[in-house]
Order: structure tokens, then sequence, then C-alpha cells
């Protein structure tokens, strides 16, 4: 049976969580593919609110839950959401971590901290959690593993020449207090005892799933337009959230994907530094900040509000080869009486596109073009049907569906996992 990847379709939070929560249920494997603890889920299952940074969303429902290749893991970040699960009785028996998986050391963090503090104004707007710089070493070919936690005598070793070169920058280019050899390999030695029963080939365990004819979930954090290669550079994550690095970050080919489930909030929102057409002007801003509660599950960080952009969705429909959308949030929108929706863009010559801007100049002093469509001011949190939806708000949904040409499959019309419409 193939997989299913459930991709961020904008700029991330656009409550991927709930969503992979939601088909968990009839799902039997659930693999999260990239990034680390800089990227947030909520899900609110049974009157409980669970936060996520690391641990995938299916653990809630007892899913056999997958920290892929591609993900780098922050030991202490995780061990404190395992323990706070089992504390609200809540089984991590079925986590399992690739061994491949590498792992934030102490120096990641505060190279990323220091390294934000120096560029000063020109801050990208990294969560500060090490992820970035896990990912550097990664590619340098000089990271840390999981695996490594196997084996005191290795993971003593390359702390070691790791901390020759990192206290060196530390100290010396960021005026940062450099890290003991025993102290850190002492904390990690901890940390391997506890996740050693979660450690596992987690490639083979997937590929064996799938041909047993499992339902698998692959779960991508963050968005498209964070993508390090396809995304709004330099303002983006360091992994690919993009649905091609599901295969890569599992460890499956990618002929074993046959759908990808983009989901998208009913209007748009970032977090941090970067250009963004379809920002809104207050009060618009501050009132769905309020609403939509849109605040960073990580940080806490205030997010950005814009309409909805229809140009950077459809971008997103085309990289990531989305076969159907969940769009959520629109309860959101019930107390306004008009609706901008972004169809095209201005560029500085003048000339108008439908198409994302290949060039990061373009998009940076890009103008939205908007079509306003009638708000329907009324509460859709009671609806179990699309008959149930105001006429209005199904327009909304309509429309969205006839530009990108592309099936809205499930529609959010509140924080709880119920709060689902299917069409």
């Amino acid at each position: 049976m193939p997989a299913t990847v459930i991709v961020g379709a904008q700029w991330g939070d656009e409550g991927k969580g709930k969503i992979v929560d939601l088909l968990a249920q009839e799902s039997d494997v659930v693999c999260r593919y990239q990034g680390g603890p800089n990227a947030g889920h909520t899900v609110i299952a049974g009157g409980e609110t669970f936060k996520f940074r690391l641990l995938p969303s299916g653990i809630i429902s007892g899913k056999v839950s997958v920290l892929g290749a591609g993900c780098v893991v922050d030991p202490e970040v995780l061990i404190g959401e395992m323990d706070e699960l089992e504390a609200r009785g809540v089984s991590v028996e079925p986590l399992r971590i690739s061994g491949n998986a590498h792992l934030i050391m102490p120096w990641h963090v505060a190279i990323d901290q220091a390294s934000e503090r120096r560029l000063g104004p020109l801050q990208i707007g990294t969560t500060r959690r090490g992820v970035g710089p896990a990912y550097a070493d990664k590619a340098a070919r000089i990271g840390i593993r999981v695996q490594d936690l196997l084996d005191a005598k290795i993971l003593r070793q390359k702390i070691d020449v790791a901390l020759a070169e990192k206290n060196l920058w530390l100290e010396r280019i960021y005026g940062a207090e450099p890290f003991e050899l025993d102290d850190v390999a002492g904390r990690y030695e901890r940390y391997a005892q506890r996740l050693r029963p979660h450690v596992a080939d987690t490639s083979l365990l997937v590929d064996r799933a799938l041909r047993a004819g499992q339902r698998v979930l692959l779960e991508g954090a963050q968005g498209t337009l964070l993508d390090l290669d396809h995304g709004t550079y330099p303002f983006v994550t360091s992994s690919n959230p993009t649905a091609g690095a599901a295969a890569t970050g599992t460890g499956i080919g990618p002929n074993r994907i046959d759908e990808v489930l983009g989901v998208a909030k009913a209007y748009v929102t970032r977090v941090g530094a970067g250009p963004f057409p379809s920002e809104m002007e207050e009060p618009f801003a501050s009132r769905v900040r309020e609403l939509g509660a849109e605040y960073g599950t990580v940080t806490g960080r205030e997010r950005r509000p814009g309409w909805l952009d229809l140009v950077a969705l459809r971008y997103a429909v085309r990289v990531n080869g989305i076969t159907s959308l969940a769009v959520t949030k629109l309860d959101v929108l019930s107390e306004f009486d008009e609706l901008p929706i972004c169809v095209r863009y201005r560029l500085p010559d003048g000339n108008e596109t439908p198409d994302f801007p290949a060039h990061q100049s373009d998009f940076h002093h890009a103008e939205p073009v908007y079509e306003v469509l009638r708000g329907w001011a009324e509460p859709i949190d009671a609806a179990e049907g699309p008959a149930d939806l105001p006429e209005a708000a199904r327009a909304y949904v309509e429309f969205v569906e006839r530009e990108l040409e592309v099936e809205i499959s499930l529609v959010g019309t509140g924080a709880p996992r119920e709060s689902v419409v299917a069409r």
C-alpha cells in the first residue's frame, strides 16, 4: 500500500498536526521525515491540548511513530516530551528513532543563538534551537548521529574532536563560554540510556509496513515556503519540508508515495523576518492573530497574518505535486464582511503574474492583486458536513479549488480533532 505525505503548503503553522492526528486514526505508522525542535505541532484531542516539538503527531493515537533519518534530534527536548506524555498517561513505547538522524549538540544551540545576535538587524529569525548548525555539521560530514549514542567510547571521541573546533569558535568569534568534554559526554551518555530502546532501522520498518499493506503517513514540519531549496531564501529553514524530501528523509523510494495532501490555512501566516506580499494591515492583523491564536508553538512569537495568497499556494501545489488540499481555520474568517484573496502579483516592471516569481528581487517587491469575496459573518464550528456551511463559506472554498485546480477534501471549522468537514 502506498504512503501519503502530509505537507505544509504555506510558511508553516498550517495545522498539520491536527490533520495528521485525524488521519492517524486510520493509519498504522506515522513518520516525521525532517526538521527538529524548531517546529511545533498542536493537537487537541479528547478535550486535551498536546504540543509537540519533536514527537510525531501520531503518538497520542498509539500508532508506531517514527523520527526519520532526515530529522535532527535534541535528546533533552525529546526526553522532556516523552516524560510529559507519560505523566499524562500516554505511552511512548511506539516511538522509533532512526539511528541515522543527527543529534543537536549543546554547541549547536550556543552557535545558533550567538550568530543571530551577531547579525543584528539582518537576522534570519531562527528559533535559536540549534537546528541550522546541526544540519550544517551534517552537510560538512562532522555531525554526531543517534546511533553514536549506542557506543559510549565512540560518542566521547566524537564529542572530543568536535569540541576542539567548536570551543574555538565560541570563545574567539562569539565571545561565549566553552563546553567541557566530561560534562557533555556524561549528559549524552545518560540520554543514551533512555533513548536506546527506541533506536531502530526505521527505513526497514517503514518498508515492511508498506509491504504488509499497512497505511503510512509521512509528516513534514514547517512548510513549502520555508524549504531550503524552494522557499523564500534566505528566510527559510535548514531542511526540505517539501514532499520530495519525504522519501529521502524516511528512507523509501519515491514510487512508494501515492498521495500528497497539502495543508493550508484559509488565510496565511509567517513567523520571523522576510517578505510577505499579502500581509494584513491593522486592525485586521491583530484580530486574526487573536481569533486564530497565532502564536508560535515552540517560541510563543507572534505570527504575521496575511490574506490567502493563491500565487504562493499555486507554487506549493506545483513543487510538492499536491493531489488534494486540507484547508484549516476557515472559522477564523467568520467575523469579516469582506475577504480579499491574492490572485496575482504585480511585479516591479508593472506586469501582473499568477505564477510565483523565480527571482528573489521580484518577490521582495511584489504587490498583491486581490479579488474580494463576501464574508459569511456567522459561526461555522457546528458544521457536520458541507451543506451545513453558509453559502458564502462554501463559495470561498470553491473559489480556491477552481483557482488551484486541486480538490479541497477537508475543511477545518474549529480547533478540536472533530471540527473538520470532509468534502
